[in-house]
């Protein structure tokens, strides 16, 4: 039985997502600290937050309106991994661009399996 966002494997693996990204943007040079590390960050935060703040609306619609929006976030970020990548020829992707390929089917999934169901949950 899931109780709380955190029972969730979708919100586990896009926490463990995040933790990638802040790990793996602190490789860029300090001149991207407020501009593609800080918005490649701020996406990947958004991710588990909005599974969160989605489950804890208790609303089947609300959850769902919040999970297309973390699955949004999943394609910006990925687009940022990939500019950066681009831009930084030492900047390694191939662990992190599967991370967010993994957390995006999760959602997709949750989105899935909610559509149809009764608008609250119990």
């Amino acid at each position: 039985m899931i109780n709380s966002h955190k029972d969730l494997i979708a919100w586990q693996k896009a926490m463990i997502l995040a933790k990638s990204v802040y790990s793996l943007m602190s490789q860029l040079p300090k001149s991207e600290i407020y501009g593609l590390s800080s918005q490649a960050q701020r996406s990947a935060v958004s991710i588990p937050s909005n599974i969160a703040e989605g489950f804890r609306r208790r609303s089947n619609n609300d959850f769902i309106r919040f999970l297309r929006i973390a699955y949004g976030s999943c394609a910006e970020l990925e687009t940022q991994i990939i500019l950066a990548s681009e831009i930084y020829e030492h900047f390694d992707t191939k662990t992190i661009v599967p991370q967010v390929e993994e957390v995006s089917r999760l959602i997709n999934g949750l989105i899935n399996s909610l559509i149809g169901k009764s608008a609250t949950r119990n």
